[in-house]
């Protein structure tokens, strides 16, 4: 296996296909196509915890550890690491199974801060966990 870590940190939040249409002239996965998957994937795992609508902050510490390939099955993971009073940030790692087999190759890893917004959009706190 390549990359830092052994096993992905986090729960599965997202998982696609890597199309041609995502690619760059040199045959790469554009990088951005990638954060929007994680950015996604932080989004679901956030606005369970908010028990509801969340809008991305910052993201920070972010690395392009490998390129991903047209076919590679990305798995993108999510793992909160703390709760604010309004926001939540979490580690998002994304994964690639390469050409359909079991080895996992650790691609991208990233933070993102979440906040939880109301329906006019101005941060609200987050609730107690269940």
């Amino acid at each position: 296996m390549t990359g830092a870590a052994a096993l992905p940190t986090g729960e599965l939040a997202l998982r696609t296909v890597a199309m041609p249409a995502d690619t760059n002239p040199a045959g790469d996965i554009f990088g951005g196509w990638i954060m929007s998957l994680m950015d996604l994937a932080a989004g679901v795992s956030a606005a369970t915890r908010a028990k509801g609508r969340v809008a991305t902050a910052a993201v920070s510490n972010l690395s392009f550890l490998q390129p991903v390939k047209v076919g590679d099955v990305v798995c993108v993971y999510a793992a909160i690491i703390r709760t604010g009073r309004t926001s939540i940030t979490l580690g998002v790692e994304a994964w690639v199974l390469r050409g359909g087999q079991d080895d996992r190759m650790r691609v991208t890893a990233a933070e993102f801060v979440l906040v939880a917004v109301d329906a006019a959009g101005r941060p609200r706190k987050v609730p107690d966990p269940a």
